[in-house]
């Protein structure tokens, strides 16, 4: 049975950081992973992914700020943030899905997470 659980999600100010954890079960270590989120009244917006030979793709709004990894030793994905803006402020999501070798496609996850808030005031 696959599971996803987000955590560290928190209320900080402009310019504050953040650290991410989804903790994960099932057999999904070698598959695609990333983080999404939506902010309200707004579509969800693929963040980071992290593919299974080990790549990584930004969003261009994050790039440069943000960084997602992964410790399978641990099962948890992570997505440091730094620089937080308030245009960053939404709920974010861990996904899974198939094993990809070097990206991602939207399509390809297929596992949620409940989601944590992230909240970026100025």
């Amino acid at each position: 049975q696959v599971t996803l659980r987000e955590s560290g999600g928190n209320s900080v100010q402009v310019g504050g950081s953040l650290r991410l954890s989804c903790t994960f079960t099932g057999n999904i270590d070698s598959g695609c992973m990333g983080w999404f989120r939506q902010a309200p009244g707004k579509e969800r917006e693929g963040v980071a992914t992290i593919a299974s030979g080990g790549t990584t793709s930004y969003a261009d709004s994050v790039k440069g700020r943000f960084t997602i990894s992964k410790d399978n030793t641990k099962n948890t994905l992570y997505l440091q943030m730094n620089s937080l803006k308030p245009e960053d402020t939404a709920m974010y999501y861990c996904a899974a899905g198939n094993p990809v070798y070097d990206s991602c496609p939207a399509s390809t996850f297929h596992y949620w997470g409940q989601g944590t808030q992230v909240t970026v005031s100025s």
